[in-house]
């Protein structure tokens, strides 16, 4: 099944969202192996140059290692997942208020509608 990108930011980004939501989520395990390039560029439909961008950045970010003759593997530090779960839920929270912000409805307002559903 093909992935559904938008046209909002570069795909390249949006397969690190991807990825990242799968770490967070549990999908891709802690300390587990993730798909090889070309399996990600299979599943995304994109080109595997497009894939390694995106690990290269997760890397960076350390939620993903590399072990030289093995592939690439999702960290075993949880702290590492945790804190980009917990950055993960603020800046949803931040696009929530924004959106409700853009309606006219502040902040205390909205979590009263929240709480009343």
């Amino acid at each position: 099944m093909p992935y559904d990108f938008n046209n909002q930011a570069p795909i390249y980004l949006q397969i690190i969202e991807e990825i990242t939501r799968k770490i967070i989520i549990g999908e891709y395990v802690l300390g587990g192996k993730i798909p090889s390039v070309r399996e990600l560029a299979s599943q995304f439909e994109v080109n595997p140059n497009t894939i390694q961008k995106a690990l290269i950045k997760l890397e960076e970010d350390k939620l993903i290692v590399t072990e030289s003759t093995n592939g690439k593997f999702v960290t075993k530090d949880s702290g590492v997942i945790n804190s980009v779960r917990e950055k993960t839920v603020n800046d949803l929270i931040d696009k929530f208020y924004d959106s409700m912000s853009a309606i006219g409805i502040d902040k205390d307002s909205a979590l009263k509608i929240l709480n009343g559903r």
